[in-house]
């Protein structure tokens, strides 16, 4: 009797248990109820609307994953700066193709309106963006068509921008960056309707970062553009009443990186990222197999279609042979003698037109003859320069004004704007960043393990940081001429030319890497892995970009989970 007493006990005790522990976790899964504290929260505040990142204008989304970089199918060159090594790319976005001149001349246009080049303190910024025209010059070839055209005629607006240099395709990016989210808070009732082309000007313009730091320093101050609490809006939510009917202010006044509506930076892809989505492997999958890496950005080792409707068809705009751009008029014809509009031939299977052919593409790294995997296998990428905002002596952070822009004289000779006035202005990390971490310590990071100290046999460790600048050009890992443009104190240019015989490379830490073939290369270069550098403040008439965006949030949009 004794023991089914207990049974029973032990029984009502277990549903006690199950019951009480079903209220917990009814209570625990709440809405606004923090997993953490269990104290009710705002929800948005808490993470749990799990917002997801929307793409930005003219990008296309490209799933991140493993690839093997720096694959060459033919190595007919044999100049040794390719090695085949396994990278992972976390996902991002990308441009679906390259930036166009009708893109291009939106950028400029802007440029003049907001910061007129007929104003001293303005009148190197427009030129200094403006792409350089005269790349399409030959000295044996009459181009003066697309010198004085190619840019501007309408019949070429459709065609990828050329006579770029590299840092021109960054400080694209960077504007692009803001007139995308300027238009994105205006959307949602944080900005003005409109005020991004009639209340803009050049002490008050928009800027992404100095939005997030200090909202009230965007557009001047004028709380007539900077709205509150996203109110004009349709889809801003009206102000809730409190318990005695009191009608109170929303608590996140302006928007915020938790809003969830800002998007990250545009800007050039890494060299990793660009390769992986020119290869697009993810169209090798077929019945749970993968059948290997391609040559090409389409299936297939030859350059012509295969496919009933469209056979024969050159697959990319390229130079078939000396002296032939094109093909024959009328037949075996790629469509085209110089670049040709976007989209004239097929996307590859993340959707990305032109990832060979047309033009070729700058991308962010700085180049160096080895990938260095031991050092990083994840995201790779060298030409990391890490900074901060600039803080004023008042505690805050420093603007850039009309008195304060930071110009650089390129080895050209060209004067290029390197920030603008409504940006926050920036100085590279000090050791209040840097002491005692392990993952950096430094702000310039380009050498890291291949041109520091550690990296040559030359460097004389007994000597000063106050040896010569000479003394330290002679110790570089990579002794490439050292052009100099300065300016005296009249403002006129002085230009020194490096003569030097001692020089034994065109390495620096100046030279980007570009990718892909373009429609003055052969098809040997149209191979995704193949890569090539070219100073940063020149350009050509083959180079052109496009842009990328990070992913933040998970890898895909659908994944079932392993357990299911």
């Amino acid at each position: 009797m004794k023991v089914k007493k207990i049974m029973v006990l032990r029984l009502m005790l277990s549903i006690i248990l199950i019951v009480c522990l079903a209220s917990c976790s009814k209570k625990s899964s709440s809405k606004n109820s923090s997993r953490a504290t269990g104290w009710n929260v705002d929800g948005k505040k808490a993470g749990s609307s799990n917002k997801k990142q929307e793409a930005g204008p003219g990008l296309v989304f490209v799933e991140g994953g493993t690839f093997t970089m720096g694959k060459v199918q033919d190595d007919v060159m044999h100049d040794w700066n390719n090695a085949p090594t396994q990278q992972h790319v976390q996902s991002f976005y990308m441009d679906e193709t390259e930036v166009t001149n009708f893109m291009y001349l939106e950028y400029l246009d802007w440029l003049k309106m907001v910061f007129p080049p007929s104003e001293e303190n303005y009148k190197n910024i427009y030129e200094g963006a403006s792409p350089d025209t005269l790349v399409w010059r030959n000295r044996l070839g009459y181009n003066e068509t697309m010198t004085n055209n190619y840019l501007r005629h309408p019949s070429y607006a459709e065609y990828p921008v050329v006579g770029v240099n590299w840092i021109q395709a960054v400080e694209f990016s960077k504007w692009r960056t803001d007139r995308v989210n300027e238009a994105v808070l205006e959307k949602n009732g944080y900005l003005k309707k409109n005020a991004k082309t009639t209340d803009v000007s050049a002490e008050s313009s928009f800027s992404t970062e100095t939005y997030l730091k200090s909202p009230t320093s965007t557009f001047g101050g004028n709380e007539e553009i900077v709205l509150k609490g996203g109110r004009g809006s349709k889809k801003a939510k009206a102000p809730k009443a409190d318990k005695d009917g009191k009608i109170t202010e929303e608590k996140n006044v302006y928007a915020q990186r938790s809003s969830g509506i800002v998007l990250p930076e545009y800007r050039l892809p890494t060299e990793a990222e660009w390769e992986y989505a020119a290869a697009a492997d993810v169209g090798q999958r077929e019945y749970n197999t993968y059948k290997g890496q391609k040559k090409y950005p389409w299936s297939g080792g030859y350059t012509r279609s295969g496919k009933r409707q469209s056979k024969g068809d050159q697959l990319a705009n390229f130079k078939q042979g000396n002296g032939d751009y094109g093909g024959i008029a009328g037949w075996s014809d790629d469509g085209a003698d110089i670049t040709n509009e976007v989209k004239k031939y097929p996307a590859n299977d993340f959707g990305l037109y032109d990832m060979a052919g047309n033009v070729a593409e700058w991308v962010a790294d700085v180049y160096r003859p080895i990938v260095d995997n031991e050092a990083n296998d994840f995201n790779y990428f060298r030409g990391n320069l890490y900074t901060k905002n600039k803080i004023g002596a008042d505690g805050k952070i420093e603007i850039v004004t009309k008195d304060n822009i930071q110009y650089d004289t390129l080895s050209n000779g060209r004067i290029i704007a390197r920030n603008l006035p409504g940006e926050i202005a920036q100085v590279p990390v000090d050791e209040q960043e840097t002491y005692l971490r392990q993952n950096f310590d430094k702000s310039d990071n380009i050498n890291y393990r291949d041109g520091d100290k550690q990296s040559t046999k030359y460097y004389n460790f007994g000597s000063s940081d106050s040896d010569d600048e000479k003394s330290k050009q002679e110790k570089s890992m990579y002794n490439s001429p050292r052009h100099n443009v300065t300016t005296d104190s009249l403002g006129k240019m002085v230009r020194k030319y490096d003569a030097s015989n001692k020089r034994s490379t065109l390495i620096n830490d100046q030279v980007r890497v570009y990718k892909g073939g373009s429609w003055r290369d052969r098809a040997y270069w149209l191979d995704p892995a193949q890569r090539r550098y070219f100073p940063q403040d020149m350009a050509t008439d083959y180079i052109g970009f496009r842009c990328a965006m990070s992913r933040v949030g998970p890898k895909a949009e659908k994944r079932k989970s392993p357990r299911n």
